[in-house]
């Protein structure tokens, strides 16, 4: 979900979401610190975090991430496993690399970001 907010974010913005770079592991992309901060939970679910405040979050950047959820977030993770590994940025970048933000921006708007 992280790289598909990325993604979407970098697309309309021209400012990436996060600074945290996203690698290419085998079974998707992955941003290292948030794996290791929520690895515990395995294919399980994410418990909501009652402690976010959305409130940082400008009016602009809560509707994209709301449309990334609605999107992206009916999918279970093998099957967003299984888009990553169709689209361009993860196909081509060597495994455990770091994918590129212009990779990710050039797909998103080419593929996900409409005007």
């Amino acid at each position: 979900m992280l790289y598909y907010a990325q993604g979407c974010v970098v697309a309309i913005t021209g400012e990436p979401l996060f600074e945290d770079k996203i690698e290419a592991w085998e079974h998707g992309p992955v941003v290292l610190s948030i794996y290791h901060k929520y690895k515990r939970y395995g294919s399980s679910g994410i418990p909501y975090d009652e402690a976010f405040d959305d409130s940082l979050l400008d009016s602009l950047m809560a509707s994209i991430l709301e449309q990334v959820y609605q999107e992206f977030g009916q999918y279970s993770a093998w099957k967003l496993r299984n888009m990553t590994h169709e689209e361009t940025p993860w196909k081509e970048t060597p495994k455990n690399g770091e994918i590129s933000i212009q990779s990710i921006l050039k797909y998103f708007k080419k593929n996900y970001v409409v005007y």
